[in-house]
């Protein structure tokens, strides 16, 4: 009897315990996650226990994200089909496409612009030491070539060799890669098309699956970001333990600043004014709304395992109708890169500088329409922005192996620059809901306690 009133009082304290952490906004839960993560890092490297975070640590964070891919395709699939078969009118479906492609290319532009002003006041390749630079390129001489070669094989494609990519040969294949994201959602919009054109008796078994289909992987999404805290902390000791040196970090300090920079002023001022204007929502409803998916886009590097998090925040939380939110989400986390397109201007002009070429104005609008249209076509996982530099580069006539001067301070800047794209997607998707008077007030889905209330013992 003792042994059983152990049990319940334990009970007890475990499911008060649950309830009080739930009663903590997801946001700080995940902020906590990343410092914690840090000084482990730190502690990490000042004690020599890389090898432990390594094997013991980074595995948690690994699982994360798998966790967000293993959802990723599942969702797009369930949640575009649903949405476009609830519009019930091609009319209403090509009015939402136009205004989403608009807005991504409006944004995306913007970023650009606003990388190039910032580095071209700042010019911090101007003052990088030769030594350094030529460290540098000794240093990631290997990666460049590679990435320059994926990139080259790219660039022998024919000129329509983008829209044949579109189209899968084989659909259940393509479910298989996150890099093969856009042939998804083909799929999954000629399926929602389909579901529209034909009788409404006939599509409704269809649709009754893809709808329950739909709510169990919202559900899901909300188990996999219990362990959103756990996750990031993980992913970040491991990224601090695998820094490169610090001298060699202190010499890209300016062009860091340069992107980081840009991208506050995307994220801090150019979205809220665009969410303030044409969705008539304030700063503080728009970040309350979006910070956790931001945490996640920062601790991750992949708009593809962010989108669950990214689609669940606009939903319940910014009030974007399930309808918008289930169209412009999956494409934006496809082809709107505005974070990597700022990027790629910054890094296009400090290579630039760094090697002593003198960019004209004709030269960096050049970049400015390279960018934007060659950011769409980034896959939407870590370090893809890369690739696509090598054809920016090579655009504006700037030697490629450049390259390798930028590979050191990448990866922070990626987890940088995704948040800026997630940010974009949520901005678009809530002034578009707007436009077709879709946007409403937040209706969150409540998690069902995984204990029951706690009871006193009798």
């Amino acid at each position: 009897m003792a042994s059983i009133l152990v049990a319940r009082k334990r009970h007890i304290t475990a499911a008060a315990g649950f309830s009080m952490l739930k009663k903590i906004p997801l946001h700080w839960q995940i902020l906590a996650g990343m410092a914690l993560g840090l000084a482990i890092g730190f502690a990490a490297d000042r004690f020599g226990a890389q090898q432990f975070v390594k094997h013991w640590v980074k595995p948690f964070g690994t699982i994360f994200i798998n966790l967000l891919k293993m959802i990723a395709v599942p969702l797009i699939i369930a949640s575009l089909i649903k949405g476009i078969a609830d519009m019930k009118d091609i009319s209403r479906l090509s009015r939402m496409g136009w205004r989403t492609l608009a807005l991504y290319l409006l944004t995306t532009a913007a970023a650009v612009a606003i990388g190039l002003v910032i580095v071209n006041l700042v010019k911090p390749g101007a003052g990088v030491a030769q030594a350094t630079r030529e460290k540098l390129l000794r240093t990631y001489a290997g990666e460049a070539e590679q990435r320059i070669s994926s990139a080259q094989s790219e660039q022998e494609k024919g000129p329509l060799q983008p829209l044949v990519d579109i189209v899968p040969d084989n659909v259940f294949a393509a479910t298989t890669d996150n890099r093969r994201m856009l042939q998804v959602i083909f799929f999954a919009l000629l399926v929602g098309v389909g579901l529209i054109l034909i009788a409404e008796d006939q599509a409704k078994p269809v649709k009754a699956v893809v709808d329950g289909l739909n709510e169990v992987i919202l559900k899901l999404v909300d188990l996999i970001m219990l362990a959103a805290p756990v996750g990031v902390m993980a992913l970040l000791a491991a990224l601090v333990t695998e820094s490169p040196s610090a001298d060699i970090l202190t010499s890209l300090v300016w062009y860091a600043a340069c992107v980081v920079a840009g991208i506050a002023l995307l994220v801090l001022v150019f979205y809220p004014l665009l969410v303030r204007l044409l969705a008539g929502k304030s700063y503080r409803f728009f970040f309350r709304g979006i910070m956790p998916a931001q945490l996640v886009a920062f601790s991750t590097s992949s708009s593809a395992a962010t989108l669950p998090v990214t689609m669940e925040r606009v939903e319940e939380h910014l009030g974007v109708s399930e309808e918008v939110a289930s169209f412009v989400l999956p494409i934006g986390a496809t082809m709107n890169m505005d974070g990597t397109a700022l990027y790629q201007g910054v890094a296009a002009v400090f290579i630039a500088q760094v090697l002593g070429l003198n960019l004209s104005l004709g030269d960096q609008l050049g970049i400015l329409l390279t960018a934007t249209l060659a950011s769409i076509g980034a896959a939407a996982v870590p370090s893809a922005g890369l690739v696509v530099l090598v054809i920016v580069l090579g655009a504006a006539g700037i030697p490629q192996a450049g390259l390798a001067l930028i590979f050191a301070i990448d990866r922070p800047l990626d987890m940088c620059r995704t948040v800026a794209n997630v940010t974009s997607d949520a901005c678009v998707a809530m002034v578009v809901a707007n436009t077709m008077g879709l946007l409403g007030e937040p209706h969150e889905r409540r998690l069902d306690d995984f204990y029951p209330k706690p009871q006193e013992p009798a």
